[in-house]
């Protein structure tokens, strides 16, 4: 699925306008976006947990080259599902 295809399916059975669903995708990924740059979680009950973690310098090696490469440590963001989102992705939701 698509943004555009997100924004579609929210508008539909949020019974809202395109552009009202498209504000509210926005302010979502935009609210979730600065508060993971600030280090803070983000927890949806239900749904899941997005997070950042540090990920370690390393050295690897380019297998055509065989050069060895340093990678910078970083930060990276995050998302662990919920049981629930698991189960209901598995065929497992309750009804």
């Amino acid at each position: 699925m698509k943004k555009s295809e997100l924004i579609a399916a929210i508008a539909e059975k949020g019974d809202l306008s395109k552009k009202e669903a498209e504000a509210m995708v926005k302010l979502f990924t935009e609210t979730v976006t600065e508060a993971l740059a600030n280090g803070e979680k983000v927890s949806v009950s239900g749904f899941g947990v997005f997070n950042v973690t540090e990920r370690a310098a390393r050295d690897t090696v380019n297998p055509n080259t065989k050069k060895v490469q340093h990678i910078d440590a970083r930060k990276a963001p995050v998302f662990k599902a919920s049981k629930a989102l698991k189960d209901a992705v598995d065929g497992k939701a309750k009804a």
